[in-house]
């Protein structure tokens, strides 16, 4: 069979060997996505002396709030792009080159070169991220049976890549020097975009420049009522948009700069600051778009509606508490987790860590093997590149662990304990799908109520741990707190985060999909910048409450939500109009 140009054939596990391309720089960029983000508040909180910029905490978790924030929002922009201009496939090129560059300038470590670095990194991630998922479903627009399978394996990509780059670029970064940490993603990004760009031929036309739409495939109509957007819609919408976006951005600027650079300054009313102001105006704008405009949908798209709304606000709150991650349990894990372990307990780390980070490596070389079997007469240079990436893992894997074994005791990098997340990814996201095709198979107010409140579990984990830490103190508690954290905060992802935007795609006409995946990113983006928010409170109430106080507070949001979503599962069951 052939699709596009290209013969879509079972050639590597099952599937053609596109995928398996598309899966190798899918694991780069997220190698350089998380082992960045791994080591960017640490970075940032560092002493002077230890080479980094000694920030507040609040600072710190401001800007990270707004680097994660806008790599969402830009999804929007590099979607629209790549679906009306310049193709999925040279959007991807863009964003990798974008992030190369990027990741570039943050080794450099000075002021105006982390800053853009970061800008580069927003955009380049905003013109990758939707495009390699958007490159998959064409692959398999004639396949839909294999689709699943498909997403499954790009999945593993995805956590393989989040696994190695947390680990390694977190080690170096950590252990000897940020700049190594930040360049070594950098590296590994550019191998993503060779790799690619060396392989593209073997997509045939799929991911091309779109095609100009006719007035044939512009008329296809789905039955339900049309809603064209009002005047007023635009300007609501525009308002809510531009506000929003000032916000996130003034936000850290004001912040850092002590005041010297706000935007909102001007803007405070009967006491409340500027900052406040806009972001309240930017929800009051879009708040008013939903009543007004969503009644004028016919009864089941307005109902529908409705209820990808609920699921948005309890998706914004759950990355709100999840994004917690790699703010204040890093910081957690980096000044409050006692990480120097001792005889019997270094040495079963030791042979641990080296299991963990081996078997992994070993399993996606032999992905990587069947690969070549199949490509590499026609894609010579692309693999021998793909080839090279793989041999200077596996040297510094073996350097890090040889090294690490030659130590007395095991000290744990704080930025260890992000790897948790995608190996329990992998061990549980079988089981998880196996329930889901089941008849015990929970509906969808009871997944989040669900994953809500596994979330609430590893909260209070956290807080029970942390509960003899008095304000203003360092004191270590063993690493099995956050073991259990990141165990049970995945578990709570795997019933939110693959269900989420399946949801979407089935609750509201085709015409509007884009429109809502959009939407959905913007509840998305929000919550990335809560979780800044929330990072930033931490400090304030730990130093009166204690830090045991805080993680109560998020565990209580969690816990709240989890009963929220049960109690509105018959109204959001009749909302749904017969979704499942």
């Amino acid at each position: 069979m052939s699709n596009n140009g290209v013969q879509i054939k079972p050639e590597v596990l099952g599937h053609p060997s596109q995928l398996f391309v598309l899966f190798f720089t899918e694991m780069w960029e997220r190698f350089s996505y998380y082992g960045m983000r791994a080591l960017l508040v640490m970075f940032f909180t560092a002493s002077l002396m230890d080479g980094g910029w000694g920030w507040p905490k609040e600072h710190a978790y401001a800007i990270f709030g707004t680097y994660t924030s806008l790599v969402y929002l830009s999804t929007i922009l590099g979607g629209y792009m790549a679906d009306k201009v310049i193709g999925y496939r040279f959007a991807v090129v863009i964003g990798a080159l974008l992030m190369t560059i990027g990741h570039g300038c943050m080794a450099i470590e000075t002021p105006f070169f982390i800053y853009a670095g970061l800008t580069a990194l927003v955009f380049g991630s905003g013109f990758f991220k939707p495009n390699m998922t958007s490159i998959i479903s064409e692959m398999y627009k004639d396949h839909p049976e294999k689709k699943d399978g498909a997403y499954t394996i790009f999945y593993m990509g995805v956590n393989a890549g989040a696994f190695l780059g947390i680990l390694l670029c977190g080690y170096l970064g950590e252990t000897v020097g940020w700049s190594i940490g930040f360049g070594l993603a950098g590296i590994f990004m550019l191998f993503g975009l060779l790799q690619f760009w060396l392989a593209q031929d073997i997509f045939g036309t799929i991911g091309m420049k779109p095609e100009k739409q006719t007035a044939e495939t512009l008329a296809v109509d789905d039955g339900a009522k049309r809603n064209p957007f009002t005047t007023l819609d635009k300007v609501l919408a525009g308002a809510a948009a531009v506000l929003g976006l000032a916000w996130i951005i003034n936000d850290p600027v004001s912040k850092i700069s002590n005041g010297a650079t706000n935007i909102a300054s001007s803007l405070g009313i009967g006491g409340m600051s500027g900052s406040n102001v806009l972001i309240l105006t930017a929800l009051i704008c879009f708040v008013v778009l939903l009543v007004t405009r969503i009644p004028r949908y016919d009864r089941v798209t307005r109902d529908r509606m409705l209820a990808v709304i609920f699921f948005a606000i309890v998706t914004t709150f759950f990355w709100a508490l999840f994004e917690q991650a790699p703010g204040s349990l890093t910081i957690f894990a980096k000044e409050h987790t006692n990480r120097i372990l001792e005889g019997n307990s270094a040495m079963t780390f030791k042979i641990a860590n080296s299991l963990m980070t081996l078997i992994p490596l070993a399993i996606i070389t032999w992905v990587l093997t069947k690969l070549f079997k199949q490509t590499f007469a026609k894609f010579a240079i692309s693999n021998i590149v793909l080839a090279l990436s793989f041999v200077i893992i596996w040297a510094i894997s073996i350097w890090m662990l040889y090294t690490e074994f030659g130590k007395d005791v095991a000290e744990i990098p704080a930025s260890w304990f992000g790897i948790l997340n995608s190996l329990y990814i992998i061990a549980f996201a079988p089981l998880f799908s196996k329930w889901w095709e089941s008849k015990y198979n929970p509906s969808a107010n009871m997944k989040y109520a669900i994953g809500m409140l596994f979330l609430g579990l590893g909260m209070a984990v956290v807080a029970i741990g942390s509960a003899g830490i008095e304000p203003g103190t360092a004191a270590g508690v063993s690493i099995f707190w956050l073991v259990l954290v990141y165990l049970f905060h995945t578990l709570g992802e795997l019933c939110v985060s693959p269900v989420a935007l399946s949801y979407v795609s089935k609750l509201v006409p085709g015409r509007m999909i884009a429109f809502m995946f959009a939407m959905w990113y913007i509840a998305v983006a929000i919550g990335m910048k809560l979780a800044g928010v929330f990072g930033e409170m931490s400090e304030g109430i730990a130093a009166t409450h204690g830090l045991s106080y805080f993680f109560w507070i998020l565990t209580a949001i969690a816990v709240g939500f989890a009963v929220f979503s049960a109690v509105m599962s018959v109204v959001v069951k009749k909302l749904m109009h017969g979704v499942h």
